[in-house]
This record gives C-alpha cells, structure tokens and sequence, in this order.
C-alpha cells in the first residue's frame, strides 16, 4: 500500500515538473525559431529550431548589455545589502535583551503583512520629494531592510547555543567581532536561501523600476524587454532570445548557493 501510495506520489511529481518546465522549453526552443514558425497556428506546439538571428541580432534592437549590467548591478548591490542587513537585525533581536525587543520585531513582522501594492504611492511621493527620481537611489535605498529577512536571520541565529556567544565574550570577542567571526559563518545555510530569493525577486522586478527610471540608458532589463512590443506587432523570437538570456544570472546564482540551500531546507524540514 505504501509503495502504491509513493508510485503515485512520484508521478504527480513527476506530472507537476513538467507542466512547469514545458513553457520555459517552449521559450528556449522558440527562441531559435522564426517569427512566423512561431506564431503559426496550424504548426506543432513547439516550433522548429532554425535560426540564430535573435541571439546575434539582440544587441541591434535595444542596448541589451548595458541594461543587462545594470539589472547586474542593482540586483547584485541589494541582495548583498539586504544579507546583511538581516543578519544584524536577526542577530540583535535574536540575541540581545533591551527593552521593546519584541514590540520592534512585531512592527518588523507586520511589514510583512501590508500589501506592496499599498505602499507605491507613498513610496513614489517620498522619492519625488527627496529628487531620486531616475537614480539608482531610489531602487536600492527603500529595499535596505527586509521584513522576511530578519525573521529568517532571527529564527536561525536563535538556534545557536547562547554558550557559545557567551564563551567568546569571556575570551573578550565584542558584539562585532562575535557577529562576524562565529554568526555569519555559521549562518552560510541562512545566507544561501536569501540571496536566491532576493537576487530573483530584485532581477525580475518591474514596475519599481519602470515607475522610478525614466532614462533609456539607465532602466532594467525587465523593463526593457517591453522593447520588443512594435507598434504592430511583437518580435516573440527577439523576446524569448533576450529573455532566455536574463536568467542566466538567476540560474548561476542558484547553483552557487543550491548546496547551502537544499542543506538549509533539510535541516529545517527535519526538526
């Protein structure tokens, strides 16, 4: 009964995997097909491979590496901020007693609940008034601190023994030092998971970027992309090249940190 029962349970699996990996193959075969093969309406569901041209012709339609780097360079500088960030706060509500510790991280935990949606007027007024309008500034300074990342630095640095940080602190390590040479190492687990999740959420975001940036030269590549949408009609074979380039970077952040990751999910499923 319990093998006829994990049968099953593998072919669902195995039926979900692959109605989620069908349209992304859809778009990788396509990408190396012809417009009209594409949009064809008698042919097969997945189109012929028979050209290149929307890979070397990508550069031709719009300034794709520049707008490649800067989506690079933004998703990079804020997944970077925002780890750190967490690991302090994490650090300090999970290790340190002051007065309102648990009221402060109640408010943290409730700027998890507001929809983002709610927040873009206001956030948009901010950014007006403060004159960061089409600058960087305005796409990484509102994302400094994260909600979700606070209270997964809280609930992993909770975990670790209160004795080890009070052996270090009889040696004369300081909160500094303690943070940095024993939390964060032993964090690597925690790290992982939110630098894939904040590298994608930030690499793929677009109305932020597209309601802040208004100079060509200057936008995202999410954004860009809309590039492909002509007057008449949309250049689907340009689009799934351009695209099926775009998360290179996701996948190669994901294969540096999968290790850390699927550890960190093991772990934590087997408490």
């Amino acid at each position: 009964m319990k093998k006829a029962a994990s049968v099953l349970l593998t072919i669902l699996l195995f039926a979900l995997a692959f109605i989620t990996i069908v349209p992304f193959l859809w778009m990788l075969i396509s990408s190396f097909a012809t417009n009209s093969d594409i949009v064809k309406i008698t042919g097969s569901i997945f189109p012929t491979p028979t050209t290149l041209s929307n890979y070397s012709g990508i550069q031709q339609k719009f300034d794709f590496l520049r707008l490649f780097a800067n989506s690079l360079f933004v998703a990079t500088v804020k997944t970077v901020i925002i780890i750190y960030t967490s690991a302090v706060l994490g650090y300090v509500f999970s290790k340190m007693h002051f007065r309102g510790r648990n009221v402060l991280f109640g408010v943290v935990l409730s700027t998890m609940m507001i929809p983002w949606a709610v927040t873009i007027i206001p956030q948009y007024e901010m950014m007006v008034d403060f004159g960061w309008l089409d600058s960087y500034k305005s796409l990484i300074v509102p994302g400094l601190v994260s909600g979700f990342g606070v209270f997964l630095f809280k609930q992993s640095i909770g975990g670790i023994s209160d004795e080890l940080i009070e052996a270090a602190k009889l040696d004369g390590a300081s909160d500094s030092r303690i943070f940095h040479r024993i939390i964060l190492p032993i964090s690597h687990n925690t790290i992982a998971a939110l630098a894939i999740f904040t590298f994608l959420w930030n690499w793929e975001d677009y109305l932020w970027p597209f309601l802040m940036i208004t100079d060509d030269k200057k936008q995202l590549l999410s954004v860009g992309l809309k590039m492909f949408n002509g007057q008449y009609g949309t250049d689907y074979g340009g689009l799934f090249a351009a695209t099926s380039i775009a998360i290179i970077p996701v996948i190669i952040v994901y294969m540096i940190f999968q290790k850390q990751f699927i550890a960190g999910i093991a772990s934590g499923s087997g408490k």
